[in-house]
């Protein structure tokens, strides 16, 4: 199969330029004269520092606005024998494509614990960086601790 060339006088998918209406040209003449009383802030290379300063020079900080959003679970501790290490029950239900029923479907993910989380514990965990060779989840809160 090939591709038909565009002629010159085909037209593209570009979208059209809105026509403005009557008021939006006046509101749009009343904008210049509220920005020429408004005095305009100076830009200088030594405000992008001040600006870093203001929001604490923490890199960490702007590293996690650049990464975006991590996925996190709600599960339930399996097992607290490790050190600084549980091992999070994560259920779902999931439907059934055959038989339509809804049937309960478990993963166990390794996650790092500084908060100290016991056996029952629900707890809130967040996806990271490789910690170990099964650890790439840590702790984020807990959520409900475990009825004794």
């Amino acid at each position: 199969m090939f591709r038909r060339k565009k002629k010159d006088d085909e037209p593209t998918d570009a979208p059209a330029t809105p026509e403005t209406t009557e008021s939006a040209q006046s509101e749009a003449a009343a904008e210049p004269l509220a920005d020429a009383s408004a005095k305009p802030e100076p830009t200088t290379a030594a405000a992008a520092p001040a600006e870093a300063a203001a929001d604490g020079g923490d890199s960490k900080a702007a590293s996690s606005k650049r990464r975006g959003n991590r996925v996190q679970k709600v599960g339930t501790v399996f097992s607290d024998k490790m050190q600084k290490t549980v091992v999070v029950r994560v259920d779902r239900l999931v439907l059934h494509p055959k038989y339509r029923r809804y049937v309960r479907r478990t993963s166990k993910f390794m996650a790092h614990d500084e908060l100290g989380a016991t056996t029952g514990d629900r707890v809130r965990i967040v996806e990271t960086r490789p910690l170990s060779a099964n650890k790439r989840w840590r702790v984020v809160e807990i959520v409900q601790k475990a009825a004794k």
